[in-house]
């Protein structure tokens, strides 16, 4: 049976779900960061997944990766599976800016995060529903 790591249930805010994958949001105010994690028992890397499955990953994170661009006016968007510090498969998707505090180096390692005050959640939370729209399920 599919659990979420500890580690991204500690870190992350639930926004729903999509056909294949929780979506989650990183409970750091510093950039908008979803992170999608296929709801498959020991995985750990995408090629893993069976090909309808990578496919699916695919299509959700290319949708995810676009309404987040889109939303946010990101001038670029970071989009990686690491799997360093958490064995199960998932995927972060950032959106950064030129001037965001670690442009253009990556986000990892750098300061600390600074959680979703219960407004600013509520906000985000309200605008991410929104344009995730209906590919929630």
């Amino acid at each position: 049976m599919f659990a979420l790591h500890p580690q991204l249930k500690q870190d992350t805010i639930h926004i729903g779900e999509f056909e294949l994958c929780n979506v989650l949001l990183m409970n750091d105010v510093r950039y908008p960061w979803i992170i999608l994690v296929p709801k498959r028992e020991n995985k750990t890397e995408i090629y893993q997944l069976t090909e309808s499955e990578q496919q699916r990953l695919l299509n959700e994170s290319s949708f995810l990766s676009d309404a987040m661009s889109t939303l946010f006016s990101a001038d670029k968007m970071n989009i990686a599976a690491l799997g360093n510090m958490v064995e199960q498969l998932h995927i972060h998707h950032i959106a950064r800016f030129k001037t965001d505090a670690t442009w253009p180096k990556p986000v990892w390692g750098v300061g600390q995060a600074e959680p979703y005050s219960e407004i600013a959640k509520k906000a985000m939370m309200s605008q991410l529903t929104h344009a995730l729209g209906d590919y929630l399920i």
